[in-house]
């Protein structure tokens, strides 16, 4: 039996922006490479990061993403 309908999801069924989950993933993977013992740019990371999410954001604004 197809539940699809014409209805918008509740919130509690709808995906996250992708710029919510790149960050959540970019943290994660920020606190593993800390972690990690082994040494690593924190400072490019983050700024990789930040260049990132904002053209992602940007993307999501404009609706292509």
């Amino acid at each position: 039996m197809s539940m699809d309908n014409d209805y918008p999801p509740l919130p509690s069924e709808q995906q996250a922006a992708p710029s919510e989950e790149f960050s959540a993933y970019c943290n994660a993977e920020f606190e593993r490479r800390l972690n990690s013992g082994e040494e690593f740019d924190e400072a490019g990371y983050r700024q990789a990061m930040e260049v990132t999410l904002r053209k992602l954001v940007l993307l999501e604004e404009e609706g292509v993403a």
